[in-house]
Parts: structure tokens; sequence; C-alpha cells
């Protein structure tokens, strides 16, 4: 079958260029045997290449001196040259069917700016599981986890050149290994089978580590492993592919390992039984030794179990996390990190594998929230009210106080205005006294919604340090068990007083603050921030794209995002925010300003005293399938 194409597209001819699928001759039959199973970190591709030359080809090579054997050579100075033709492809055959957990790239100066990975069982139907539109070169990794992506042949298939020169490739690297079969006698049933977690660090990290067959022998090295985050309620686990009787357990561990946890074995991957956790002895043992984290190392657990356990998953729930001195006397506790998860016995299946992701379910969009702002009042039924002290603390550095006062929240001529206002010493809260207030309102408990066109019709005031927002958080922020960034936050506008240009960003684990998924956008033809202007994002299972007065200004695709940032956390209710900050680390980033509020100058703060501060809000609108 085609490709099935996941990154969102502004035109027909990009999604037909990407979905365009490649004729290719038959594959040689699969090998009949192997003479042992490759290492973790074994490239596929060299090793295929090594044992048959004519195991990499390609639609075409500019000379004879640039062929595609070049990429999988091990020789970083040769490189496979296409024709210059924007349809350009290479591909491997690995010579078995493997499941694969990544591909690395190595583009010489002529890259691909829009590309397609794909994989093959047959060489014939192609499935993509990375796609590029913005490509600049270098050096690029796309993670598979939590796609399926599980074969024996990979392909690049090029869609637009960034040069006027073909697609050169200096190295093409594919990692995986061979899925654990059924099996009638003991053995590793978990290796190469797919992996399953709650939050975890970034892409680099994920729970697909835990099954590839590999651990540094130091149990120290940032090496094929998986980390959460840093919070006690996480789990990693593996699907085994049937049902199974499991004898015994091997844990490799990496020195942020669980003091307490529980080994839990499930039929369906829902309902848990638990039929291992430490003693209460080796859990003291396991406190007591608290290192700095420059000299912790990790440590190997072997669990036999005294009675075997049958089912098809098996997960490690974390109970308690290791402490580190950071620095000494006080303690430090970061997340889980395991290398390896073996589950000994006999059963299983090699047919185990990811499930597919959500798709668009198309179909056409109707409006569910709506507010134009035209009547007496902010529409409580709609709005809630956001005090600093009670519904929230101070964030980001950020010098105001948000109050519920009509002087910083009314509506006014048919719009919503945020107004801030300055008197010094004049504001108590809970959390303190401040100088400045200003207004802030969202829809939690009001309107809480999974995906949809997210819009607002907006004019913003300009000056050093003015910070209004239009944006979405996940509705479990205050849950402990999840909290920023592991909640998601979708900023559809940010504007921190420049005139010219506003942002979009998305936050999550791997890619919050500073490190986000972002982009700038500057008004064409002269425009201001200052002047009415309609800023949106389509939210979909797929991704999302950012538009201002309906002009895309930014997209991003769960597959890519998933492939070399982090975890997709846009699966479930946000809900809209609307506010008007005064400084903090944003705006400070930019104007460098310290003095006499951070990100705030003086020439800000009179202008505030003044008077006439305010964004104000036309319509805000949500549409939904």
């Amino acid at each position: 079958m085609p490709s099935r194409t996941t990154l969102l597209v502004t035109t027909a001819v990009a999604l037909a260029a990407l979905a365009t699928p490649v004729a290719l001759a038959a594959p040689a039959p699969d090998p009949s045997a192997r003479a042992a199973a490759a290492a973790w970190d074994t490239d596929r591709a060299a090793s295929a290449y090594a044992s048959n030359p004519g195991a990499v080809t390609a639609s075409g090579s500019e000379n004879g001196a640039s062929g595609p054997g070049a990429v999988a050579d091990g020789n970083a100075t040769t490189r496979w040259s296409s024709d210059f033709a924007d349809d350009a492809w290479i591909r491997v055959d690995l010579g078995s069917t493997i499941r694969i957990n990544q591909v690395k790239l190595e583009w010489e100066a002529a890259y691909g700016k829009k590309y397609v990975l794909e994989v093959s069982r047959d060489g014939t139907n192609w499935t993509d599981f990375y796609t590029e539109t913005e490509g600049t070169g270098g050096t690029v990794t796309a993670h598979t986890y939590p796609q399926e992506v599980t074969g024996r042949y990979v392909r690049m298939r090029g869609v637009e050149r960034g040069t006027a020169w073909g697609y050169s490739l200096f190295s093409f690297q594919v990692y995986g290994g061979e899925p654990a079969p059924a099996s009638t006698t003991r053995a590793n049933l978990a290796l190469n089978h797919p992996a399953f977690g709650n939050l975890y660090q970034h892409a680099g990290n994920s729970p697909a580590y835990i099954t590839d067959g590999g651990w540094p022998a130091d149990l120290k090295a940032d090496r094929s492993r998986w980390s959460s985050d840093w919070n006690a309620d996480r789990w990693v686990g593996v699907d085994l592919g049937a049902t199974s009787t499991i004898s015994s357990l091997d844990l490799y561990w990496e020195a942020a390992y669980a003091v307490d946890y529980e080994i839990q074995v499930s039929d369906d991957n829902r309902n848990w039984r638990t039929v291992h956790r430490p003693s209460a002895t080796e859990v003291a043992a396991r406190r007591a030794d608290v290192k700095s984290p420059g000299e912790a190392v990790g440590r190997h657990d072997t669990i036999t179990l005294s009675t075997p356990a049958t089912g098809r998953y098996v997960r490690m729930l974390g109970k308690e996390r290791r402490s580190f001195h950071n620095p000494a006397p006080s303690t430090a506790q970061f997340g889980y990190s395991l290398y390896e998860f073996q589950v000994w016995g006999t059963g299983g299946s090699a047919a185990a594998a990811y499930p597919a992701l959500p798709e668009n379910p198309g179909g056409a969009y109707t409006t569910k929230f709506f507010d134009d702002f035209t009547g007496s009042g902010l529409d409580r039924s709609k709005w809630r009210v956001v005090r600093t002290g009670t519904e929230m603390g101070p964030v980001n550095g950020e010098s105001q106080a948000y109050v519920d006062s009509p002087a910083n929240i009314r509506t006014e001529n048919g719009a919503l205005v945020l107004e801030s206002k300055y008197c010094k010493g004049c504001t108590s809260t809970p959390n303190g006294t401040f100088d400045f207030t200003s207004g802030r309102v969202d829809t939690n408990t009001k309107f809480d919604f999974t995906y949809g066109k997210v819009s607002a019709r907006m004019k913003l005031p300009v000056g050093d340090g003015f910070w209004p927002a239009f944006w979405m958080l996940g509705s479990d922020v205050d849950d402990p068990a999840v909290s920023w960034p592991g909640s998601g936050e979708t900023d559809i506008m940010e504007n921190i007083g420049y005139g010219d240009w506003t942002s979009s960003a998305l936050h999550g684990p791997g890619y919050s603050a500073d490190g986000n998924i972002g982009r700038q956008q500057t008004y064409p033809d002269g425009g201001r921030a200052d002047q009415w202007h309609t800023y949106g994002v389509e939210w979909t299972p797929e991704g999302m794209t950012f538009t201002v007065d309906d002009r895309v200004v930014q997209q991003t695709s769960r597959q890519k995002l998933e492939s070399t940032r982090g975890k997709w956390v846009f699966d479930h209710n946000q809900y809209v925010i609307l506010n008007l900050a005064l400084g903090g680390a944003y705006p400070a980033g930019w104007n460098k300003v310290t003095q006499p509020y951070w990100g705030l100058p003086q020439s800000s703060v009179d202008r505030v005293a003044q008077g006439g501060i305010k964004a104000e809000i036309d319509w805000v609108r949500v549409e939904q399938k």
C-alpha cells in the first residue's frame, strides 16, 4: 500500500508528493538462518552492507564515485549523492525483519528539505514513520517510539531537495533487533518487544530502550535507557505478545534506580496483579545508598518468583526514587532510569505490536464554544476568573497579581478588556505584596475539550515587558502525578511587547520552557500587534497547525515531535486561557531588563501607571468535529 503521511501540510500538491509510492524490484528471499543475533548497538545497515554490498540501492547516483553503498561502508568521508531529482531515494535491505528503534541520517551539504523515512516487510509496500518538511541537513536521529516500525527494508524517499544539487548522505544508520518469538523453553520473552510507560524525559530515553538487549557494563553511561520524568508515580512495561508463564526477571538499573517498586502482570494492560515487591530490609538498604550523582552507579536486580506468574503484560511500577547528594547534605531525587527489562519464561509471541497512532477523523467543524463579549459583564458560566494566591501562585518571575476586579477584567464596546494597573505596595495576596494587578480568565471546569479549531480576534498592547497571551493548558496540570510540563501547554499566541511579531509554541516533557517547539511570526505588510488580528490553532490527533489571520505560521506533527523531542501529551482535555502578564522570564530573555522589575523597564512601569495598557479580545471560538 502507499505510505500514510501524518504530517499536516498546507497544499494538496505537497500532500500528494509525500504520499506517492515508488515501484521497486521484488526483494530477495529472507535468509533462512542467521549466524547470531546482532548486538543492540550494531548499525544494521552497515552489517547488511558488509554481508552483501548489494543490500544498499538507490534510484540513481550523481556518478560512479558516489554510489549508494557509501552510506553504509563505515567511511565517514565517503557519501552517496543522488542524481538531481526531487524524487530520488535510497534504501537498505537489512536481510531480516527487525523492530527498528532509531534511524540516523548524516547529511552532506546537499540535504533534503522534505523527505520521508519508510519501512517495508517486502520491499514493495511501504509505511512512513518520519516525515520532514523543514529539513536543514546536519545529523538527524529519528526515534520510532511509539510507532510500529517493523520490517526488512528501510528507505529515505526524497520529496524536495534543499539545494540545487541532489540528496547527499555520508551515512544511513539503522538500529534495532529481531523480536523474541514464542518459546516453549525458558527465554527472555521481552527482547525487542513493544514497551510502554507514562511520562519520560525525551525521545532518546523512551520506554523502547528497555527491551533492545543493551546496557553499558558500568551501569552508569547514558546509553540505551528509559528515563522517567522527575516523579515517583511512574511505570514502564512490556507486551510479551501472548499469555506467558513468567519465572524470573532481570532489571538493569542506571544510577537513578527505584528504592521501592512493584512488579505487576496483566492479561489486558488495564487490570494489574502485583507479583513481587522488595522486602522492607531490601528497601531500607537501597534507601541508605545515598551518593552524589557523580559517584552513584546503577544496580542489577534478579527477581526469581516463588510461584511463576501468568500474563501477557509485565511492568515495573515505581513507588520510591533513589536520593542523591546535590550537593551534600541536601538530597535530590531524579526520576527512574532503567537500561534493560528482561522477562524470563515460556510463551510470548513475536507478533506483539505497537497500536496504530490515532488519525484525524475527518468531517465538518461546528462551533461548540463562542463568546463575543457583548454582555454587560464577563459571562461567568463560560469563564473562570483566576486570582493570584487562590487559583494559582506567582509564575515565571512575573510582576503582577491577578485579581478579580472590573478595573482589570471587564467587557467594553463588545470586547473583553484585560488591563494592568500600578500602585506601589497596594495589593496583598497569600503569596506576598504586589505593585501591579492584571487580569486572567480561563475555561477550566467550564469548557475543557480535546481537539478542535481554537481562535480569537485580539488587539495587544505594545511596550517592553507587556506579555499578553492566548493559550491552553492540559486539564490535569493540577494533578501532582502529572503537573507541568507533563500536562502539555499550547501557546496559540504570545507577545512580549514587540510590535512586529508574536510567537506560538508547544511545551511538554522533553520540550519545555526555553526548549519548547515554537516559532516566531512577523506580520506582513507592516502589520502590528496593536492592530486587530485573528490567532488560531487547529489541534488534531495528528498534530497542531498555528495560524495568524488564517496564514499558517507553525506546523508540528505528532509523528515528528515524538521522533525527535519527547512524548505527545496533547491527547486529552485542555482549557483556554487569556491573560496579560507584566515582565518575567520570557520578556527578560529578550530585553535583558533586570530593574526596576525583571523584564519590565521603568518606561513601561510609567505607561502602566498612566493607564491604558490593555489587551482586547473581540471574540473567542472553539470548533470541533
